[in-house]
């Protein structure tokens, strides 16, 4: 079979659920091979080998810290003419976006984003695509050139394959413009033990019913109780009630959960387009007119400071 190239997301060599959810869909069109670039390739490896990987492609340079997005593309064309892929990989995040699209320009080929969904085709790969909001679902397929694609999160199941996952130094040569931003400060983001908002199998978000930053508690109270990430509105964030980085929608992130519940969210299309692909979608609103509850695949009409801490109060006791 081709072969399927995946960008590895880690951090230190621990690989982060988005790649497991690529390498699964990269088996569907051909024999996945990781790259993984910087340190902890070697812990990497036995990861995604157990997830389909043939082998590994691996590059450690200073350059892939220490400057901006460039170093990473030029890794990923090194890897890309030493295999000839059917397709390149790589996780719908703000930075994967810009890898491939700086990628796809490189190689002149197509390319697809937020795609949720992969099979093979008589002509190449065709992605799926939730697009104008949600309101519509496509499939796509480049024609020219060899596919870059970005995948969501959480659209694909993490399965087990076991691959040789055999490791193989790749050598990189970073060009002219890599150094051109340099990265001169980091400050590390104050942990609340709570998942990333864009990996998280479950989302509990505030909007403006919550009415203040002093009662996101009940919010944050649901979410840690069921494993959840914590999401706001915009209306929430502008209010600055909670913070920017945990804003869904079309100017914030874009979430895919098994399961997203919207607390006093009223559901504009500015928020719809940023959670409307999530598997289970609950809502509490007051208002029963609410557009949030044309969305829903189960809805409570009532005010979310009486239903929130019940629903709370009951998962705790059967997880008690």
């Amino acid at each position: 079979m081709a072969e399927v190239l995946v960008l590895v997301d880690h951090v230190d060599g621990a690989v982060r659920k988005p790649t497991l959810e690529l390498l699964t869909l990269a088996r569907r069109i051909g024999d996945p091979v990781a790259v993984h670039l910087g340190a902890g390739a070697d812990t990497a490896a036995p990861v995604l080998a157990e997830h389909g990987a043939v082998k590994v492609l691996a590059a450690d340079a200073p350059e892939f810290a220490d400057y901006l997005v460039v170093p990473k593309v030029d890794a990923l064309k090194a890897a890309y003419d030493a295999v000839s892929p059917a397709a390149v990989l790589v996780a719908s995040s703000a930075e994967g976006k810009e890898i491939a699209a700086r990628l796809a320009l490189r190689i002149g080929s197509g390319i697809i984003t937020d795609a949720v969904d992969l099979e093979a085709g008589d002509n190449g790969p065709v992605a799926t695509q939730s697009v104008f909001a949600a309101a519509f679902t496509t499939k796509s397929r480049v024609s020219q050139g060899t596919p870059v694609i970005t995948v969501k999160p959480n659209s694909a199941p993490v399965e087990s394959a076991p691959a040789a996952g055999t490791v193989e130094q790749l050598t990189v040569s970073f060009g002219g413009t890599a150094t051109g931003t340099k990265v001169v400060s980091r400050t590390p983001r104050e942990s609340t033990g709570r998942p990333d908002l864009t990996e998280a199998a479950i989302v509990v978000s505030g909007g403006r019913g919550v009415n203040g930053a002093d009662n996101f508690h009940v919010i944050e109270a649901l979410a840690d109780s069921l494993g959840a990430a914590v999401g706001a509105s915009r209306a929430a964030v502008d209010a600055g009630w909670y913070p920017h980085s945990n804003q869904v929608g079309q100017t914030g992130k874009q979430v895919s959960p098994q399961l997203y519940i919207a607390n006093g969210i009223s559901g504009a299309i500015q928020h719809r387009a940023g959670m409307q692909t999530s598997k289970t979608i609950v809502a509490v609103n007051k208002d029963a007119e609410a557009p949030i509850f044309d969305l829903v695949d189960y809805g409570v009409v009532g005010d979310l400071f009486q239903v929130v801490p019940q629903l709370t109060e009951e998962v705790t006791a059967r997880k008690g």
